[in-house]
């Protein structure tokens, strides 16, 4: 089944959507160049040293096996009320904060039940801390990998301290790929992202799914970097990501939902999509 973008989507836009209208400082949001939290340059520092191709590689395969856990949407929910998300420069509240913040955003702007469900799961990926992986393999804009970097990724310089910068096979425009391959043939950075869509893939529509696997990819949907690699298909799918990408980044505030009051709603959406355990 496919959908049609809502009336009140920003897809191709570049601006809020009009639920967000009032917003005074939108630009304020994901403002890498100010002084923002020690974290934030630190985790990319990392995370650009460490996230070559054979690393991304490795992390696929061992957890594209969905052997980790089995548990429900709430259980990992659960766990994300304990997470701050190291790589995010404009809050510092616990992750279960952002989930609804995100899914109430959509929610009143009238899109579709698994619009709103998509946003309130959409790092639930995130739950690979739980499994001990460190925040730069977590959190994060992700890239491609075993191509050229871009200076369209945040802080383009770190990537000089990542052995696949010196081999001078994945530095070309192409890489490891084919030109116009389509970004389901291309491995991006890892993180809870790509860790999400394996393991929803089997209960979404392909639209929930794209906005849960590329809405970190900042440099592709946000950027318009690495197109030579897209296709057909990726242009629709570029098209969900922006669409879903103002509820994700303008809804963050100080003011937390009232989870007590929300979870009913978020218990009936979750059990029309999703069985009570699933695997991680």
């Amino acid at each position: 089944m496919s959908f049609e973008l809502h009336p009140q989507g920003a897809a191709g836009t570049g601006k809020p959507a009009p639920f967000l209208d009032g917003i005074k400082n939108a630009d304020g949001f994901r403002d890498y160049a100010s002084e923002s939290r020690a974290s934030v340059k630190e985790l990319y520092r990392l995370n650009h040293a460490n996230q070559t191709l054979d690393f991304v590689l490795a992390k696929k395969a061992e957890y594209g096996k969905l052997d980790k856990a089995e548990m429900g949407i709430w259980e990992a929910m659960d766990f994300l009320n304990n997470l701050v998300d190291d790589s995010d420069p404009d809050l510092a509240l616990p992750q279960v904060v952002h989930a609804l913040q995100t899914a109430e955003a959509i929610r009143q702007a009238g899109h579709p039940r698994w619009f709103v469900l998509a946003g309130f799961i959409h790092d639930l990926g995130k739950a690979l801390c739980l499994h001990g992986e460190p925040q730069w393999a977590v959190v994060g804009d992700t890239f491609p990998v075993g191509c050229a970097y871009s200076d369209k990724v945040v802080y383009p310089e770190l990537f000089k301290d990542n052995p696949d910068y010196n081999n001078p096979a994945l530095q070309t425009p192409n890489g490891i790929y084919a030109e116009g391959c389509g970004l389901e043939n291309v491995h991006l950075s890892w993180g809870h992202d790509e860790y999400l869509y394996m393991v929803t893939k089997d209960y979404l529509p392909p639209e929930a799914l794209w906005m849960i696997r590329y809405h970190s990819c900042y440099p592709i949907h946000r950027e318009g970097a690495y197109t030579h690699l897209l296709n057909e298909r990726d242009e629709e799918a570029m098209r969900w990501a922006r669409a879903f990408n103002p509820y994700d980044l303008y809804s963050k505030c100080e003011v937390e939902p009232n989870l007590a009051e929300l979870k009913p709603y978020y218990e009936d959406l979750i059990a029309e999509f999703f069985p009570a355990k699933i695997r991680w």
